[in-house]
């Protein structure tokens, strides 16, 4: 999936190899790192604005949070570390989307608890 385009992912997708590690038990790690990730309030924000806007950014998620660029760098490193958003540079800069495969495993494993 290119970053400059966000598709929807269809749950029944194979690419998504539904039986492999979509409930807490088959990866308490890597769902601990999400809800780590999703842990505070400003990341919260961030994701919920890069679903709002369906599309990569770069510089608007910085305009849009009442907080220093190097604040806001660092939550972006926080979500991209697990898995919850994706970042490709262009230029001096990065583009930031949400990464919707883990967004849906993400899904799947809370409705698993």
């Amino acid at each position: 999936m290119k970053l400059n385009q966000i598709e929807k992912i269809n749950p029944g997708d194979p690419e998504l190899d539904p039986g492999s590690d979509l409930d807490v038990q088959g990866d308490p790690e890597g769902f601990s790192r999400i809800c780590k990730a999703l842990g505070h309030p400003t990341r919260i924000k961030i994701v919920q604005y890069l679903k709002k806007i369906n599309r990569c950014v770069c510089q608007e998620i910085v305009d849009v949070l009442p907080l220093s660029q190097s604040t806001v760098s660092q939550h972006l490193k926080i979500l991209k570390d697990a898995g919850l958003i994706q970042g490709e540079v262009e230029g001096p800069r990065t583009c930031y989307c949400l990464n919707l495969e883990t967004i849906t495993r993400y899904k799947k494993m809370v409705q698993s608890l």
